[in-house]
């Protein structure tokens, strides 16, 4: 004998449930709108993380207070959150030694610095367009335009190759304006606002736009040839001149913006850097 159950014998208890689900999707819905006013209005995200709970070893922290200027800049909440960014980037990221270099756990750890150094003001951080990181001795031979070069960011391979010695001396030097890393890393940044619609990008877009519309204004022309501020190599084209930017303003934070106000604020928004007195 078939016995048929009445629908609020075997369904109705799902109702509640069902409420619940509803209100929840709902409750995401207008939290994103928000998210997404809160972050057109003030050119920043309304939180960089859900969640920090990676740690990174004491011989890793160790290298940073002793070898990373940024570093020991940072509050205890921030050094949490960048313990996490580091350990996550090191686990996501495949690192490989190139004409015999064995790249080790320092290595690891200052390139993994710089990269969240840059991404730490952003809430999404990870460089999604890099797989590889590819570590050379020194300069090495390039076959996307057949010269030697110190780094480069590969998009088809979803590559940064990076020369150590030039890498090194990046970041030792902190006065000079010239950090690869800082540089590569920044191009696979421009790279990925080009190609992606979050929230961090859009703001990359926006801000980029306000730096090139800058450049056009008499006086920042005027300016920038009576100062010779800049480096050369920043005029190459739109994105070199970002790239360039962005070591000026971690290395000399207090000579950019007094020689170029706008500029340093532009770049400020654009990375969301407000930590570590920038």
């Amino acid at each position: 004998m078939m016995i048929f159950l009445q629908p609020d014998e075997n369904v109705s208890w799902l109702a509640p449930y069902a409420y619940i689900i509803v209100l929840l999707g709902f409750g995401f819905f207008l939290f994103r709108v928000f998210e997404n006013w809160y972050a057109g209005r003030f050119d920043k995200p309304l939180y960089r993380h859900y969640f920090v709970y990676r740690k990174i070893s004491q011989e890793q922290i160790d290298i940073l207070e002793k070898e990373f200027a940024f570093y020991p800049l940072l509050s205890k909440k921030e050094k949490r959150q960048f313990h996490h960014r580091i350990a996550t980037f090191i686990s996501e990221k495949k690192f490989v030694g190139r004409d015999g270099l064995e790249v080790t756990e320092r290595m690891k750890t200052l390139i993994a610095a710089v990269g969240c150094m840059l991404s730490f003001g952003r809430k999404n951080y990870d460089y999604g367009l890099i797989d590889y990181i590819l570590v050379y001795p020194d300069e090495f031979y390039s076959n996307i335009n057949e010269a030697l070069h110190k780094g480069e960011f590969n998009p088809h391979g979803k590559a940064l190759v990076l020369s150590w010695k030039d890498f090194e001396k990046g970041y030792e030097i902190t006065n000079d304006n010239r950090n690869l890393g800082i540089h590569e890393f920044m191009h696979a940044m421009q790279m990925e606002a080009r190609k992606s619609r979050d929230l961090d990008s859009t703001r990359f877009a926006k801000q980029f736009q306000n730096i090139l519309k800058r450049l056009t204004h008499k006086e920042v022309k005027d300016k920038l040839d009576e100062t010779r501020f800049f480096r050369a190599y920043a005029f190459t084209n739109q994105y070199e001149f970002m790239a360039v930017l962005t070591e000026y303003f971690i290395e000399s934070p207090k000579e950019f913006k007094l020689h170029f106000p706008k500029l340093y604020s532009y770049t400020q928004k654009l990375l969301n850097f407000n930590f570590a007195g920038y």
